[in-house]
């Protein structure tokens, strides 16, 4: 570990997200992940993409709650992973869209997504999104997180969106 140190996460209470479906997607919970303190990882909502129909896993998807150094500059609020034979069908966008009422709940504004420099296919996907590009920036070799990353995915393209209001959100029951 370098001479820099973790970050201080909250507890936050993670809430039933209720259905989360866009016509033949839906974001199944799998978990609700607590802060990890000793690491200083946000607490979080793990989900897969899964077609309704068929009940396909097609990907998955992660809300991080919180407003860390970390999160805001590198890891950002929502990661996510569509599986190979699956890209190409928008599954990220249409997720992340999925999930801003649960973003608006718990006051995640603006949300802060990140990619690896040269992953086109989710620069595609946040500028689709309405994300607003901020910058490209590269972790220091001194930073805590960095052990985390392989050397190829520390420099990150950082996006702003502000998603929109939405009703039926976890606080709207």
């Amino acid at each position: 570990m370098s001479g820099r140190s973790i970050e201080s996460v909250h507890d936050v209470e993670l809430v039933d997200p209720g259905p989360l479906v866009d016509g033949n997607l839906e974001l199944r919970l799998i978990e609700r992940i607590p802060a990890d303190h000793a690491r200083g990882f946000a607490p979080a909502y793990r989900f897969a993409m899964v077609g309704s129909a068929s009940g396909v896993v097609m990907g998955n998807i992660s809300l991080r709650v919180g407003d860390t150094e970390h999160l805001i500059l590198y890891r950002g609020h929502i990661g996510f992973g569509v599986d190979e034979p699956f890209r190409g069908s928008r599954l990220a966008l249409r997720s992340c869209r999925l999930l801003a009422g649960l973003v608006r709940y718990h006051s995640l504004v603006p949300v802060w997504l990140t990619c690896d420099e040269g992953n086109v296919a989710s620069q595609r996907t946040l500028e689709a999104l309405g994300a607003e590009f901020v910058e490209i920036r590269t972790m220091p070799a001194d930073y805590p997180y960095a052990e985390y990353y392989p050397p190829e995915s520390r420099t990150k393209r950082r996006y702003r969106w502000m998603p929109p209001m939405l009703p039926n959100t976890p606080a709207d029951r």
